[in-house]
């Protein structure tokens, strides 16, 4: 009871209900508001062949790079839980939300670590309520988990300067893993991580300390070299393309700045509160005249030269990237969300030793969760799957229940409109939900019976048009329904092959 008692102190209760309301608002209404698309259908229907079929797969999710896939170590992880879970994306999803609540705890006590209990506890409280953090964690994606290793990583390497050797065989796994599961901006957690080793190269013992995580780092890629092997080579080919063809690294160091500052400053305004990039300014500028006014002191805190070092390194890394047409998207930094909420949450910390300092705190606060409050309280509570638009994994349940129910014990075929073209969603609850749950997959051959289901089209209503008149060709429309942006129609087929 003493023991309890201890634990109960105001740092403790606070952060357990910021780590409750993180949770809560990570993973309340997933399986009415759950994303499950072209990508969760591909990796699904991996998993589901894995399990019911026996195939193996050494590599993972595409990079979205031609022929350059990331390792099977995202598959690995969801995997288990797909099989707990009888194949319900629901429950991969929670156990994803899930892991990034965890994260958040290593980022109150990296903060804490940092600069004291205020500083993890701002940064805790930002990353729980930030719109942008919630959606994040409630994606079911490969980049998910990268806030947890992220976080694992600093802690690490935290470690490692406080002299734990053993921190570097988790520091190389964790280096892996990050590629694997981000494999964008994070290849910059290279860099970052030998300056850190350098920096403290006294510590580490002698280079043979090194042979160990080198190879346990080289271990977490053997799947793709096996890959590789077994296809000739194709997946160093597809690199070597990347890399020297299309020359994606290019040094114009000063023309991509034009380019991507705008992009920086939006995806770090972004990270805090959406829709009032502006309004985020002053704060970005009290951040930066706190790093300047107090870098002595900043500097000589090793755990603030990690965060640093981390936080500049993918902002001048990818001031040289031109590959993938050029194309940069905010989740490419997924692994560093958490990093710059906690440099910024630092640097407002020791600007408010003083009164000016203080008021501009307060009014941080004060505009961070109104706007959490306007944002995301009313996506996670508010959002359904009753409007036009919806198409959740839900309103996908709703239009096969209807399909089932509709068919009864006649057999059936299916014709399915996605937007990205290949249905991989559909193919993957075909065989989950309706055939697991259900009883039965739609008739490989040809029957009387076609249900023809499609996604509405916004972007490119003639390409669901020219679809839609090729079906007329096939079937003749007896019946139909909607579910949110989704429609399913009965028809009869005009003839067979």
């Amino acid at each position: 009871m003493r023991k309890f008692k201890k634990l109960l102190t105001p740092r403790n209760i606070i952060l357990a209900l910021i780590l409750i309301t993180a949770a809560i608002l990570r993973v309340y209404h997933t399986e009415t508001i759950l994303g499950f698309w072209y990508d969760q259908g591909r990796d699904a229907l991996v998993i589901w062949d894995f399990w019911h079929k026996g195939k193996l797969f050494l590599i993972g999710p595409t990079t979205g790079i031609a022929g350059i896939f990331r390792g099977p170590w995202y598959y690995w992880l969801i995997a288990p839980v797909y099989l707990i879970a009888g194949g319900n994306p629901s429950a991969v999803a929670i156990f994803l939300a899930l892991t990034t609540v965890v994260a958040i705890y290593y980022l109150f006590k990296i903060g804490e670590k940092l600069g004291g209990v205020k500083v993890g506890l701002l940064a805790a409280l930002i990353a729980s309520l930030s719109f942008y953090m919630v959606t994040s964690a409630r994606w079911l994606s490969n980049p998910t988990p990268m806030f947890l290793v992220s976080m694992l990583t600093i802690w690490f390497l935290i470690k490692f300067t406080e002299g734990k050797k053993h921190a570097l065989a988790a520091i190389a796994f964790l280096t892996g893993m990050a590629i694997q599961f981000g494999s964008a901006a994070e290849v910059f957690y290279i860099p970052a991580i030998l300056i850190v080793l350098w920096m403290y190269r006294k510590k580490i013992g002698g280079w043979k300390k090194l042979i160990m995580p080198g190879l346990i780092f080289f271990t977490v890629f053997i799947p793709q070299i096996a890959f590789n092997i077994r296809h000739q080579g194709i997946f160093m080919t597809a690199v070597k393309k990347f890399l020297f063809e299309d020359e994606s690294f290019k040094l114009s160091f000063w023309q991509m700045l034009k380019v991507r500052a705008p992009f920086y400053y939006d995806m770090l305004a972004s990270k805090f509160w959406i829709n009032g990039a502006k309004l985020f300014t002053p704060f970005l500028i009290t951040a930066g005249l706190s790093l300047v006014l107090n870098w002595k002191k900043l500097w000589k805190n090793s755990v603030f030269k990690i965060i640093f070092i981390f936080s500049l390194a993918p902002l001048i890394g990818m001031l040289f990237f031109q590959g993938n047409y050029g194309n940069v998207y905010e989740y490419y930094f997924t692994g560093y969300y958490f990093i710059f909420i906690l440099l910024i949450s630092y640097l407002l910390i020791t600007f408010s030793k003083n009164i000016i300092g203080k008021v501009v705190l307060v009014l941080f606060l004060g505009i961070f969760l109104v706007r959490c409050f306007k944002t995301t309280l009313p996506y996670v509570i508010g959002t359904g799957n009753d409007e036009q638009s919806a198409i959740y994994l839900s309103n996908q349940k709703q239009i096969l229940d209807w399909v089932y129910e509709d068919a009864n014990d006649e057999t059936f075929n299916v014709d399915v409109y996605v937007p990205p073209v290949i249905p991989y969603a559909y193919d993957y609850l075909f065989k989950w939900y309706g055939g697991s749950v259900k009883g039965r997959e739609p008739e490989q051959k040809q029957t009387s019976r076609l249900y023809t289901i499609y996604e509405i089209d916004p972007p490119h209503p003639e390409r669901l048009e020219a679809w839609l008149k090729r079906q007329e060709k096939i079937g003749k429309v007896e019946k139909e329904t909607r579910s949110g942006g989704i429609i399913v129609q009965r028809r009869l087929r005009l003839k067979y092959d």
